[in-house]
């Protein structure tokens, strides 16, 4: 355990607890939508309010870093101990788009603290996330008396990131040598619960594709041909109907090669949480769970792949009926991956089992998006272990482990720098990621700013 004092860690961030909270209202009220171009002003303006912050925390180095898109935010601190390990934390400052009429209560540009909450646009994705670091490291040298950091402490915060992250990867790669890293800290991230500490081992990566399917050159009369000639649409119905087989797997050749399956110690790491399958289907909207045999329902939305249809379509969709033979079809698909998968093989894989269903007569257009690659960090892992008991000093609780089934920019860093990635992340389901009245729990905040003092103590004993 670090030398870092929980008492006086914790006494330093209650006394700071108002003016903490106070500066970051100010930068919630900065409406820094990177989707929307009428608000790229505010989003700049965003970079340079966090990078004037960062100074006034004590950061010699605060820089607001160029993209073609939006800006980001580097910060570093070196640490005065040589052989300090060195720590990369990220976030990102721009939030989604919100309007009172989308059914908030209040402005969401506008914080309000009400019953212990503080509702905002950014207040807990991500910029809450992000802010409790400038507290934390005050309160970790406070405590320990250090006039630096026990790690040499860099943070990146982008500003692309509610909008894909376009530029993200090009950034990195640019910026390697600056961004070097023993370890990545990404807070944009969250717990299971209010009353369940969490820390977060890994994400999906994502893989989409788009397959458009061509016969007619235009609609044709399905009485006159129909039965004679291709159907587009019906070999669109054809193609998804394929695309998983009875016991709910993934029926591409080659979809799975690499998976890591899960150990038994993960399965009963999953097992410990407090998980209820009815309340789970209610927050899904939905009646009742599906997927690949053989797993719980944590299991299938964390450690396994899966391919999913996000959209279909073809041929005449208005009221009536029009009988026609569609000129075109086109289904949407998306892939999560899980670690040691190869988004490019997986990419591959689809192509050439697409490419093999189509029958004569059909044309075809198979695209895909940019992918993102999966992360996982192993249970063992020091520096894993290291956010564990940081966070545990923090809660005063036993802390139990998650993954997450979305997909982030973080395994960019991963991949570019070479660098196992870690989450540290308060928020909560009920915080209402991009919805209306997103807010921050407000004892949990001030909890991510303990655990954040306590963590580098402790990643600079771990990876010594």
């Amino acid at each position: 355990m670090s030398d870092t004092p929980d008492n006086a860690v914790r006494t330093y961030t209650e006394q700071h607890r108002a003016a903490f909270l106070d500066d970051l209202a100010e930068w919630l009220r900065i409406p820094s939508v990177s989707a929307q171009p009428e608000h790229h002003g505010d989003v700049r303006r965003s970079a340079e309010w966090l990078s004037g912050k960062l100074s006034e925390t004590g950061f010699p180095v605060a820089e607001v870093w160029e993209t073609p898109g939006a800006p980001a935010v580097f910060a570093e601190w070196p640490s005065q101990d040589p052989d300090a390990p060195v720590v990369l934390v990220y976030g990102h400052h721009d939030v989604q788009p919100a309007a009172r009429e989308d059914g908030w209560h209040t402005d969401p540009f506008e914080p309000v603290i009400r019953d212990g909450r503080m509702y905002g646009r950014g207040a807990a994705d991500d910029k809450g996330q992000v802010f409790f670091h400038t507290l934390g490291v005050r309160a970790h040298l406070a405590a320990t008396g250090r006039t630096t950091p026990a790690v040499h402490l860099k943070l990146l915060i982008e500003g692309e990131e509610e909008s894909g992250s376009p530029h993200f990867r090009a950034l990195a790669e640019e910026r390697a040598e600056r961004l070097a890293a023993d370890v990545v800290v990404v807070s944009d991230t969250g717990m299971w619960n209010e009353t369940t500490p969490t820390v977060c081992t890994g994400m999906r990566g994502l893989a989409e594709c788009e397959i458009e399917l061509t016969g007619p050159g235009q609609d044709i009369h399905s009485g006159s041909f129909g039965g004679a000639v291709p159907n587009p649409a019906t070999e669109i119905a054809r193609l998804v109907a394929a695309l998983h087989d009875q016991d709910g797997r993934v029926a591409v050749p080659g979809f799975y090669d690499g998976v890591a399956e899960l150990t038994e110690a993960e399965r009963d790491l999953f097992a410990e949480l407090p998980f209820d399958e009815a309340t789970w289907l209610r927050t899904a909207s939905s009646h009742a769970t599906a997927g690949e045999a053989g797993y719980s329902t944590l299991e299938r939305i964390w450690a396994r792949p899966t391919a999913e249809v996000n959209g279909i379509g073809g041929g005449y969709q208005g009221a009536g009926s029009k009988t026609v033979i569609p000129a075109s079809a086109l289904v949407k698909l998306s892939f999560r991956l899980v670690a040691s998968q190869d988004p490019e093989r997986v990419q591959e894989a689809v192509r050439v089992w697409a490419e093999s269903r189509i029958p004569a007569g059909i044309g075809h257009r198979i695209t895909f998006a940019p992918a993102t690659r999966p992360c996982l960090t192993p249970l063992d892992h020091p520096a894993l272990q290291a956010v564990a008991r940081a966070m545990g000093r923090a809660f005063g609780t036993k802390i139990l482990f998650t993954r997450e089934g979305g997909s982030g920019p973080a395994a960019d860093l991963q991949d570019v720098l070479g660098a196992p990635v870690l989450f540290l992340g308060i928020s909560v389901p009920s915080d209402g990621w991009h919805g209306p009245d997103e807010k921050v729990e407000l004892d949990l905040l001030l909890k991510g700013v303990e655990t954040a003092a306590h963590l580098w103590g402790e990643l600079a004993d771990a990876l010594r």
